[in-house]
């Protein structure tokens, strides 16, 4: 029996360690072949550089017009996380203290966004007709609504499980219903705002069809099509390619790192609340 569980224990790790180099070889190659000459750089290989070229980055960084394209992103994955924040956690405590079949019925409204496929050609024309083709907030408020339906499910899970006598003392002390939320729910909801907000962040900043689609100003593209337009300009020189996929990776990255423990927290809060 022992030595059943020590064999799936060691099978197991192996499984990990196998997934693991599934995903961090690419990246891997590409951090490596970022810091090699042109010619180096032509096989795509894990060979270390003769000599590290650091000029890759401030090529890249000049060339690939980062500082415009990493504020679009910015502007675009910020501010849409917030937008979201804001209006599904307000949104979910009404909903999720208020039952009753209106209320229901515009929970399973809204949340039923998470399961139907979106219409882009519906979506232009709205976009059209309100003039926000081509427009940084026209993009803020697509990444918004399309963020919406799964951070409300997630968000209102939560919300229900805090007590209600939270509400009802607050109320007994003379809280009003805006009161009530700002002072004493939102202080509570912080683990679950971070996760949507850090979940939402990382989807946003990694979409490139939406970009594509909806904007034609190159000054107003995210660093995803950035590197698309670098790579087309600049499809031979892999090294100057993979610094400039590094330096576009490195952002979200970070907020990742820095912002896990806020996922796994927020996601198990709802659990063991109660």
């Amino acid at each position: 029996m022992r030595l059943r569980r020590s064999l799936s224990r060691i099978s197991l790790t192996a499984l990990s360690w196998a997934v693991v180099l599934v995903f961090l070889l690419p990246m891997a190659v590409i951090l490596v072949n970022s810091f090699k000459t042109s010619a180096e750089s032509a096989d795509m290989s894990l060979a270390l550089p003769a000599r590290m070229a650091i000029a890759n980055y401030q090529s890249v960084f000049q060339k690939g017009n980062l500082a415009t394209t990493f504020l679009n992103s910015a502007i675009y994955a910020a501010g849409s996380s917030s937008l979201i924040v804001a209006l599904t956690l307000t949104a979910a405590f009404v909903l999720s203290r208020r039952k009753g079949r209106a209320t229901n019925l515009i929970y399973f409204f809204i949340v039923l966004g998470t399961a139907l496929p979106m219409n882009y050609i519906a979506v232009m024309k709205v976009m059209k007709t309100l003039a926000l083709i081509n427009t940084r907030l026209g993009m803020v408020l697509l990444y918004a609504a399309i963020g919406i339906p799964i951070s409300l499910f997630i968000a209102y899970g939560y919300i229900s499980t805090l007590p209600r006598e939270i509400d009802e003392a607050a109320v007994i002390d003379g809280c009003t219903p805006a009161s009530l939320f700002a002072l004493v729910i939102a202080p509570l909801l912080t683990p679950i705002a971070s996760t949507i907000f850090v979940l939402n962040f990382m989807s946003t900043w990694n979409d490139f069809i939406m970009p594509l689609y909806f904007l034609n100003a190159t000054r107003k593209w995210p660093m995803t099509l950035g590197v698309y337009n670098f790579f087309g300009m600049y499809q031979t020189q892999w090294n100057l390619v993979s610094a400039d996929i590094v330096l576009t990776s490195l952002p979200v990255l970070l907020v990742f790192v820095f912002g896990q423990k806020y996922i796994v927290g927020g996601i198990t809060a709802g659990a063991v609340k109660g």
